[in-house]
């Protein structure tokens, strides 16, 4: 059976690690009975147990005390960027718990899919858009993960600055703080308020506001060369609204102007290297083909 699981893009401006939209960017991969783990389609290095898709895989099946016995991987197309903020491994443990569930008829819900993926990912703010489609919110009680979703306006243009080059999870996380103070804790609840409300009524430039974070992105915008430039790009081709996609490195533009996308397509070339990939939002979540 073909999965196909879209990108993500996780934060969104003061949503860290809780805010998620899901975009038709996708991934097939393949899966197919096999003796032995074979995988194929992907970097050598990472055609092993270690890979993303058969932990996932093995993990649903153990949910129901089954143990993988072999499959046969194929990553048929991957048209989401690696490493660069876009939700490419989410897309691949969402993959995996998805095929296993339908190729043993496992029956699980949603939310038991939700348990095995966030597992693996370590939070929900990918996995759960990845898994569910549309704009979602998410939170951990205890152990358990907890999402809901969102109204998103079609009012609203979205686009993806993405560089030529990555930006680890771990280098993004390393530059965060361990503590912030009590009034950058206030900001940064008050424009998660009003960035809901914007992606949901389609106020571009309540979303400007709202975008703002001292959580972060001002920690994480000087590993990512260029960005200055970006914004400006953005700004002069009507966004109203830039933030970080993920942890970086890829910028994710917001406008309410039509033509927006092609405005930055044919505006992008000072910065070298970089492409813009135009995004419509996406409302099923990973499917079986």
């Amino acid at each position: 059976m073909i999965v196909r699981a879209p990108a993500s893009s996780a934060n969104l401006g003061p949503g860290f690690d809780c805010f998620g939209i899901a975009w038709q960017l996708y991934n097939y991969i393949e899966f197919s009975p096999a003796d032995e783990l074979i995988i194929i389609g992907c970097d050598e290095k990472y055609a092993n147990h270690d890979n993303l898709a058969y932990r996932s895989f093995a993990l649903a099946l153990r949910r129901r005390k089954i143990e993988a016995k072999g499959v046969k991987i194929d990553f048929k197309e991957t048209d989401i960027p690696v490493s660069r903020g876009l939700g490419s491994s989410s897309a691949l443990i969402v993959a995996g718990a998805l095929a296993a569930d339908g190729m043993y008829s496992l029956g699980l819900s949603k939310e038991e899919l939700l348990e095995v993926t966030t597992e693996i990912e370590g939070h929900p703010d990918n996995v759960a858009p990845a898994l569910l489609g549309g704009l979602t919110a998410s939170t951990m009680v205890g152990a358990d993960p907890v999402t809901v979703h969102f109204p998103l306006s079609e009012k609203l243009h979205f686009a993806a600055l993405v560089p030529p080059f990555e930006l680890s999870t771990a280098l993004a996380r390393s530059v965060l703080p361990d503590e912030i103070t009590r009034g950058d804790a206030v900001f940064n609840v008050s424009r998660a308020a009003l960035v809901l409300n914007a992606l949901g009524s389609g106020d571009a430039a309540l979303l400007g506001v709202g975008m703002e974070d001292r959580v972060h992105q001002p920690y994480r915008f000087p590993l990512i060369e260029g960005h200055e430039l970006a914004k400006s790009i953005v700004k002069k081709c009507g966004g109203k609204a830039v933030c970080i996609s993920g942890a970086g490195s890829t910028l994710l533009a917001v406008s309410d102007e039509a033509g927006f996308d092609e405005k930055l397509q044919n505006e992008i070339s000072p910065l070298a290297g970089w492409r813009v990939i135009s995004l419509r939002p996406d409302f099923e979540g990973a499917k079986i083909l």
